[in-house]
């Protein structure tokens, strides 16, 4: 798999770091739309919309997410290689989330244009 279709989720996203100990906040469950929740012994990680977000947290914010159109087989390698690649050509860091059936690709909003033509210039198609 050379090629894939990645959709444009329309919404602006934060990423925050809560303590490992807290619980999972009522305002990251967001309803009709993508959020994740990742949970280690050092943190709580959570990617939400960023209107939901209250004041005071640690958190990293106006991110824009590119999903793979799926679902993707698990035998499948090198996804988010080939996705993650042109995109470190061009200088634009990612923040990927892997889910049963896909990838998800969070950028930069300021550098989101730039990413899509990248991935697009690699062959990759996006759908807005």
């Amino acid at each position: 798999m050379k090629s894939l279709k990645l959709e444009t989720l329309k919404d602006i996203f934060s990423i925050c770091r809560l303590s490992p100990d807290e619980e999972i906040p009522s305002w990251a469950l967001a309803k009709n739309s993508f959020f994740s929740i990742t949970k280690t012994e050092e943190e709580l990680s959570i990617v939400c919309k960023k209107s939901a977000v209250p004041t005071g947290l640690k958190y990293e914010t106006d991110w824009r997410c590119l999903k793979v159109m799926g679902p993707l087989d698990f035998s499948l390698t090198g996804i988010l290689l080939i996705i993650a690649e042109p995109l470190a050509k061009a200088q634009i860091s990612i923040f990927s989330i892997s889910t049963f059936d896909t990838d998800y690709v969070l950028v930069r909003e300021t550098q989101f244009l730039n990413a899509c033509e990248a991935l697009s210039r690699a062959g990759h198609q996006i759908i807005k």
